[in-house]
């Protein structure tokens, strides 16, 4: 670049809002750029990429005195992001409360960060791999007529649609169909579809590929997720970013995609709380998504057969008292495809049960039964490892983490106590280390310690073909490895595993064909949480759960059987399981939507946390006391509708040798919430630099939180 640049250009760069660097820093160039621009320009002793957002309209020599450092290169070859974009960025970054660079920047791929211009222009020179593009016709399979209606509505309305469908209903054909009408009515539209785990992308892409790609080519459909390597996520990127690709499938990090052309965005298991960030700009995907179908004028399907209430709610139907009724349009489809019959609710009284029994005898009689007929069962545990905690008998110790407040959980396998919060490890020791006690013993259990006890219990049970019944377990653990969830899912639709056990990752969006039994052996845990969205969570996970079984309608009856759903529970008339029973989501939303008005929570009224981590819970708790005494001092706009509610420690408060604090902010309006946290920002900025917060190590703010 010349020593005499003309231009003064205002850079988007990734500072973090508790930094107290503005959202914009101002560079030198010899030449104007446009909005959007990749750049690369010095920072501190660094190089590193950014954003120009905006330009002086006026060019020429610089103000007195003023000296600014200079553009140090330009990413030619990559097209400006568009204005759609940079609003949605400004957007996200204004309401979750962080710095727009912040959010700009972690929304492009980390190998676009950390590539020099001469690099990247090395990269876009290498040839595409050939494009298998014939302009086949598209193979499409009739539609029901629950799903002819629901596309047919979707065509010919504005949205944005919750498609409310029964698990099995086919709302994975509708959102094909829907893709399909807008890529051939416009040669440029583009297609966002999201799913909430990563383990659901591979199936998607399949099925995807397998629809649109003799169509429009290998080329037109993409991934965008974290389990990508830089390289794979890179070209995602430039795909979308460029317009070559036609259909992004991703992750809640997709909806940051750069896609010009879009005009549908689906969002399927809308419910899903992978959806909402947990680190750095808590943003939550599904509501960007929505702001940015309406910005960007393309439609949004949200999908799920156990709608998150919020969603429910804003899409109430019109009543005599409310004629507008909710700001979604309601599609429903309750109907399996198929004629299938949804899973048969079976509770077991554990009460009746012997002490410490596991699995009942009906229920074990029950799995019995469907390995002998060849049909699969799956176990359900949100817990893996082998058991929560290691615990001697004659001392009372247990394997807490020595840097949280945390248990270690024991793992068998390889005979270590890991803490599932900061990673610490160690093995499993020989004897106690307070008192010296050989008897210690694992309490509570994990999916490593079912899946050792159903092999034992299920040794004589022979499938039938005579072989003994096979169990298999899909976890965060035994899915580390690259390729390890693919083989193992390969086996479970083969016909290899017999009972297959598993934490919540098996209960998501999987199409098993021959599982006809779901069991929940320990779900009480989370009706008597203090998180006034357990409730929810559990019957969303069980909902989804009992979805697994019995989805090919075909088989079940050719088996001449009934897919069932055992709950194992010490409270079987809980409102929760008497709503499972019966599948009827739409009692028991309105029964927790009443809860909520009643008690003034969200979707009725909105919430926001301020996060503080230090080095003692005194620190963490009296920073956030200072900057709530000093937020009345100043009178901050909102603060006469804004409840602040005194800080309190977090339920796990120690991480890592950190100890963390909260506190909660709500209102009912939620641009008086917005004001008073914008306001709020430099005070709590101000706040920090006080010498008494000297242990403080970083605070953070969480807008619309889900887990309080």
């Amino acid at each position: 670049m010349s020593a005499t640049p003309s231009t003064i250009v205002h850079i988007a760069l990734q500072t973090p809002s508790h930094s107290g660097v503005g959202d914009l820093l101002s560079y030198a160039s010899e030449r104007p750029l446009p909005p959007g621009t990749l750049v690369r320009v010095p920072l501190g002793k660094r190089e590193v990429l950014g954003v120009v957002w905006d330009a002086d309209a006026a060019t020429g020599e610089l103000p007195d005195g003023a000296t600014l450092r200079g553009v140090t290169g330009v990413l030619e070859g990559v097209a400006p992001l568009d204005a759609h974009w940079r609003r949605l960025v400004a957007f996200a970054a204004r309401y979750y409360q962080r710095a727009l660079g912040e959010v700009a920047l972690a929304a492009l791929p980390p190998q676009l960060r950390d590539l020099r211009p001469e690099q990247l222009a090395r990269r876009l020179r290498r040839p595409a791999g050939k494009d298998s593009t014939t302009e086949n016709a598209i193979q499409t399979i009739a539609l029901s007529a629950e799903q002819e209606s629901a596309r047919a509505r979707i065509s010919a309305e504005p949205g944005p649609f919750l498609l409310y469908g029964s698990t099995g209903s086919g709302k994975t054909e509708v959102y094909l169909r829907c893709v399909q009408e807008i890529l051939e009515a416009n040669p440029e539209a583009q297609a966002l579809v999201m799913v909430p785990e990563i383990n659901l992308t591979p199936q998607l892409e399949e099925r995807f590929t397998a629809r649109f790609a003799p169509r429009f080519g290998s080329q037109a459909v993409v991934s965008l997720h974290s389990g990508m390597t830089n390289p794979q996520r890179l070209k995602s990127w430039l795909a979308a970013h460029s317009g070559s690709a036609r259909i992004v499938l991703g992750t809640r990090m997709a909806v940051f995609a750069s896609l010009p052309g879009l005009k549908l965005i689906v969002v399927d298991e809308e419910h899903d709380p992978s959806y909402k960030q947990q680190e750095g700009a808590r943003y939550s995907a599904r509501d960007l998504a929505i702001w940015r179908g309406r910005e960007q004028g393309a439609k949004v399907i949200l999908g799920s057969a156990t709608p998150s209430l919020e969603s429910w709610h804003a899409s109430r139907p019109p009543t005599p008292e409310e004629p507008e009724g909710g700001r979604y349009v309601r599609l429903h489809m309750p109907s399996r495809i198929g004629a299938g019959a949804l899973a048969r609710v079976r509770r077991v009284d554990m009460n009746q049960q012997p002490r410490r029994t596991v699995f009942s005898a009906p229920l074990l009689q029950a799995i019995t039964e469907r390995v002998g007929r060849g049909e699969q069962s799956m176990v359900l545990l949100n817990r893996r490892g082998y058991a929560p905690v290691l615990h001697c008998v004659d001392c009372g110790w247990k394997s807490d983490c020595p840097h949280c407040s945390a248990h270690q959980v024991f793992h068998k396998t390889d005979r270590t106590l890991r803490c599932h919060h900061c990673g610490y490890t160690v093995r499993v020791p020989l004897h106690c280390p307070t008192c010296g006690s050989p008897d210690i013993h694992p309490m509570g259990r994990g999916t490593e310690q079912l899946e050792e006890q159903l092999s034992a219990l299920l040794r004589n049970v022979q499938r039938p073909d005579g072989n003994p019944a096979r169990i298999a377990r899909i976890d965060a653990d035994t899915t580390k490895a690259k390729g390890a969830l693919e083989a193992q899912l390969a086996q479970v639709h083969s016909g290899e595993v017999d009972v297959l056990v598993g934490t919540q990752m098996i209960a998501k969006g999987h199409d098993f064909r021959r599982i006809t039994l779901v069991a929940a052996v320990q779900p009480d845990g989370a009706l008597f949480s203090s998180d006034f969205r357990a409730s929810e969570r559990l019957f969303a996970l069980l909902m989804q759960a009992a979805g697994r079984a019995g989805r090919d309608a075909a088989y079940v009856a050719a088996q001449g059987t009934r897919a069932e759903m055992w709950v194992q529970t010490y409270h079987p008339q809980h409102a929760v399981y008497e709503a499972l029973r019966q599948h009827d989501y739409e009692a028991f939303a309105a029964r927790q939507l009443k809860e909520r008005e009643d008690a003034a929570m969200p979707p009725f009224s909105y919430q926001a946390l301020v996060r503080a981590d230090a080095r003692t819970q005194e620190v963490a708790q009296g920073f956030l006391t200072a900057a709530t005494a000093a937020a009345h001092a100043a009178g901050l706009p909102g603060l006469d509708v804004v409840t602040l509610f005194p800080p309190v420690p977090l339920t796990i408060q120690r991480v890592a040798d950190v100890e963390r604090a909260q506190m909660l902010m709500e209102s009912s309006s939620r641009i008086a919430l917005q004001r008073f946290l914008a306001a709020w920002q430099p005070v709590l900025q101000a706040t920090r630099s006080q010498p008494e917060h000297k242990g403080l190590v970083r605070w953070l703010v969480d807008v619309d939180p889900l887990v309080i």
